[in-house]
């Protein structure tokens, strides 16, 4: 009887004590929770982490073939929705430097019209995979030197001309006869003509940075040498004869021509605010030493 007390007493102790170190871990666990939550309040709000946007841009691959034969030449990969035709051209010369960007015609079909350097891929795209063809546009050269060549030739062929160079005239024949005074008024109208083309070329007038066939180039220089050449032969002849109305019609050709020429045109030419004209003339296409001479 007395071992069943005893036994009963220490089951009892041992409920107590580990009644007691329970007690005492739940106290330890609301200190730490406390603890815990005090940290996070001094930490402030939490802060979201912002999602990583992946953008994605849509590349193009052009297929570039022959127009005549359809045979592949060259695929520009890696092109994107902001590219132009522009761009496209300057990646093909790279892959195939023989043909430099002005010469390579590029079309959407066969025999349909050529794609303007500022066209979009994006514009012309229907999928992934743009086709366009080629066309070999030939030898091209700018318009700004065309337009240079064409005024260049007349003002020194004619200036050959008046200088009676010996292989044009016979020195015998001109150094017995003077020149009329309408001869040297002329060479004067048409240098000043051609003068103006020039500066308004280089300075004045936008030229499209386009470019043309040397075809173009060559058509444009026969006829305005050639023309001068014949124009500047019989003027600046020895046996040149004044027009047959006389000084009448000289100044009536010479008031048209400062009324036609815009000598007195003030043009103010900045980077920033580009060209201003004032004293509107008018212009016509005349040869304007052509009426100073004769009437033809």
């Amino acid at each position: 009887m007395f071992k069943r007390h005893k036994s009963l007493a220490s089951e009892r102790k041992k409920e107590l004590s580990s009644h007691g170190a329970t007690r005492s871990t739940l106290k330890n666990d609301m200190r730490n929770f406390h603890f815990l939550s005090q940290l996070i309040l001094s930490a402030g709000p939490l802060k979201s982490i912002p999602a990583v946007k992946h953008s994605k841009t849509a590349h193009f691959e052009v297929e570039i073939l022959d127009a005549h034969t359809r045979k592949q030449i060259c695929i520009v990969d890696k092109v994107t929705q902001t590219s132009t035709i522009h761009d496209v051209k300057q990646k093909f010369h790279k892959a195939c430097p023989k043909w430099y960007p002005s010469r390579i015609g590029l079309q959407l079909e066969r025999g349909g019209p050529f794609l303007k350097d500022y066209v979009t891929i994006q514009s012309v795209a229907a999928s992934s995979i743009v086709t366009l063809y080629f066309t070999d546009l030939g030898q091209q050269v700018s318009w700004t030197t065309v337009f240079l060549a064409e005024y260049t030739g007349p003002l020194l062929i004619y200036l050959l001309f008046y200088l009676r160079i010996p292989y044009i005239y016979d020195m015998k024949e001109c150094s017995r006869r003077l020149r009329h005074p309408v001869v040297h008024l002329a060479c004067f109208c048409h240098c000043m003509h051609y003068i103006r083309y020039l500066l308004e070329t280089l300075f004045v007038h936008k030229v499209s940075a386009g470019h043309t066939p040397l075809k173009n180039l060559i058509k444009g220089c026969v006829f305005y040498w050639g023309f001068t050449s014949w124009m500047a032969y019989y003027i600046n002849h020895p046996r040149y004869t004044p027009p047959s109305f006389g000084n009448r019609q000289i100044t009536v050709s010479a008031i048209n021509f400062l009324e036609t020429m815009p000598v007195f045109q003030v043009q103010i030419i900045t980077r920033s605010h580009g060209c201003f004209s004032w004293f509107r003339v008018l212009t016509t296409p005349m040869r304007l030493d052509h009426g100073l001479v004769s009437q033809s």
